[in-house]
């Protein structure tokens, strides 16, 4: 069963809001190569986990999840993509999720100003509801152009950095992936006038959730093919992020050589050298050790702060989901 189907959310409903921040749009023409762009890049697939996730949190509020909150899920989701569009130039990816990636197709000028004008139609969006009554909106517009393009600039500077501590792994994994879960689930929950209170909760469970997001996703390069990865695997080590499993390999003296290596210019025999260490080496399953601590933590703040709502079910299937991801 898909994830929206277990929340019990109409996905047509949510793709058809993602679609009209594009055609509302009376500056870009339909015949135009930017709305083209960005319709096949929202058509081409994704689960919608951050839409999703605004619609999860607004059922924590006194109103049923309207118009407004899907608005909020579609520009979840613009931010999402567009950060997508940025990594892959950034990354030099050929592929996302199995398809040749937007810079691949447009090149990267016109790919850029596809992610830059989704970020702005955002905050475009989102300043149409400022005011005192909706000062929520601005956690959204705010992780669009500050927190991503920290995370973003972090990875960067911390490209092939053996010395990456423990808390700067986690400091950028907050910035580029859990801080929009959770702005997701918390503007959700205000959206339908949710208790302040609920929403931080939800805020605290969602940046939980977000690092065991993140967690995985790490040790997905190193476990799953690159035909279920729809990217080359191995394709962090080699494009220079250290992530949790090099991390823990680098704790072995042994193997810390062989890691230390990499760099932007090692031979293809040493970067699968170093893989073949790593994934030999206990770091995975420490990786997934972890990976299950902050999955606990997010069912304990579920447990002990959200327990009495009713959508709390939904929080218990978020966590089989995110416990049970394979892809």
């Amino acid at each position: 069963m898909k994830l929206h189907e277990a929340l019990h959310i109409e996905i047509s409903e949510v793709n058809r809001e993602i679609e009209r921040l594009v055609t509302s749009d009376r500056d870009v023409p339909a015949d135009s190569p930017l709305r083209s762009g960005i319709m096949e890049l929202i058509g081409s697939g994704g689960k919608r986990l951050r839409p999703l996730m605004v619609i999860v949190g607004g059922r924590f509020g006194k109103k049923k999840p309207g118009r407004r909150t899907f608005q909020l899920a579609a520009a979840a989701e613009f931010i999402h993509a567009a950060s997508l569009i940025h990594d892959d130039i950034i990354d030099g990816a050929e592929l996302r999720r199995g398809q040749p990636a937007l810079h691949t197709r447009t090149g990267v000028l016109p790919a850029v100003h596809i992610g830059n004008y989704m970020s702005a139609r955002v905050i475009e969006l989102l300043s149409q509801h400022a005011g005192d009554k909706n000062r929520y909106v601005h956690d959204l517009s705010a992780v669009a152009t500050a927190q991503l393009c920290i995370g973003e600039y972090q990875q960067m500077e911390h490209a092939y950095d053996y010395g990456l501590t423990l808390e700067q792994y986690v400091e950028k994994s907050l910035n580029k992936t859990a801080m929009l879960m959770a702005t997701c689930l918390r503007i959700g929950a205000l959206s339908t006038e949710g208790a302040q209170e609920t929403a931080d909760a939800l805020y605290v469970f969602g940046e939980a959730l977000g690092i065991a997001f993140q967690i995985q996703d790490d040790l997905l390069d190193f476990t799953q093919s690159s035909e279920a990865l729809g990217k080359p695997a191995g394709s962090d080590l080699r494009n220079g992020q250290v992530t949790l499993p090099v991390m823990y390999a680098l704790q072995n003296p042994e193997l810390a050589p062989v890691i230390r290596r990499v760099g932007p210019h090692s031979s293809e025999e040493e970067i699968e050298e170093a893989l073949a260490a790593i994934a030999g080496s206990g770091a995975l399953e420490r990786t997934e050790e972890t990976c299950r601590r902050y999955l606990e933590q997010a069912a304990d703040i579920a447990q002990l702060r959200l327990r009495n709502f009713p959508a709390y079910a939904d929080l218990e299937t978020l966590l089989r989901y995110f416990s049970g991801r394979d892809n």
